[in-house]
């Protein structure tokens, strides 16, 4: 039961589950209220393929960015440890291997090779990219953050692509992509990346002491804590502008439920982060806006679920 707790742990349960929900919002309360009787048959069976290929991805991903972070992680969350602690390194790698292989042959699945391929190199992308991200690049200024931040968007993206063609959704075709679909799509990818990029800096705050003592180049390690405290609030300004421009544009549908929610859930915590942001300077001072950036990331999926009323 011990060893079930702590493979859960190192793959972090709770964020695949957010990926799931987050796919399942956007298929039933996006995707299946704007096209109704227009659904392809087998849509579903497509839809958990690519939703499982996603969590298994995402899952390996996490073990092979613990597995190359022992030693940052012995200083930073000592008492979160897993890998070499309560799952040997050898079986870390070759569960990484696995979930990977796992998450590529269900893409395969998913997705008919000759019309999708693209999106099925997509993901075996995605599998290199956060192996490369573990090795390299968390530890290099910005690249990283923006890594995650993609991937965080390609996690609606996958789903979008899935059900149009590319030409279609730029208007290259005779087909024309419901603008509705393709601006909901890119709007919830916007707010991921956006917010993550906020979140990953957060964590990098947090992570300070670890990541100097191991020569990581993080954004504190390179540019100090204040200038990456500026960076995170241009973030947030930009991030509480677009969010009040679409309640804006919304009230004219009045649409007063999903603008109450955003205000109360979305924008005025990100508005509280904002002012405590600049007197953090502790690891739990920057560990609890980090789970409030957390928060914020998952009432902005759950406002999905009013689309499934309005449209």
């Amino acid at each position: 039961m011990k060893l079930i707790a702590a493979f859960l742990r190192l793959v972090r349960l709770p964020n695949l589950l957010f990926i799931a929900i987050t796919q399942l919002l956007f298929q039933y309360c996006i995707y299946y209220p704007l096209y109704k009787n227009e659904i392809p048959v087998g849509d579903n069976l497509q839809f958990i393929l690519i939703m499982l290929a996603s969590v298994f991805i995402a899952a390996a991903g996490y073990i092979i960015n613990d597995y190359f972070d022992i030693n940052i992680d012995q200083v930073n969350k000592p008492d979160k440890l897993v890998v070499d602690k309560i799952i040997h390194r050898r079986w870390a790698i070759a569960w990484h291997l696995i979930l990977s292989f796992i998450g590529i042959v269900l893409t395969a699945l998913a997705l008919p090779f000759f019309q999708k391929w693209y999106l099925v190199l997509a993901n075996i992308f995605c599998v290199i990219l956060l192996w490369v991200y573990s090795t390299t690049y968390k530890k290099s200024l910005l690249i990283g953050n923006l890594i995650i931040s993609i991937l965080t968007a390609w996690t609606i993206l996958i789903l979008f692509f899935s059900k149009v063609n590319p030409l279609d959704a730029i208007g290259g075709s005779n087909i024309i992509v419901d603008a509705k679909f393709f601006r909901l799509a890119f709007l919830y990818a916007a707010f991921g990346f956006i917010s993550s990029l906020i979140r990953e800096a957060i964590k990098d705050m947090e992570d300070l002491i670890g990541d100097e003592r191991y020569g990581c180049r993080t954004m504190p390690v390179v540019w100090g804590l204040h200038a990456t405290k500026i960076y995170v609030a241009v973030w947030l300004i930009v991030l509480i502008l677009l969010l009040v421009v679409i309640q804006v544009y919304i009230l004219q549908y009045r649409w007063w439920w999903p603008v109450l929610y955003s205000i109360v859930f979305i924008i005025a915590p990100l508005i509280n982060i904002f002012r405590h942001l600049f007197n953090a300077t502790s690891p739990a001072q920057f560990h609890s806006l980090s789970n409030r950036i957390k928060f914020v990331m998952f009432a902005g999926i759950l406002s999905m679920i009013f689309f499934g009323f309005y449209l």
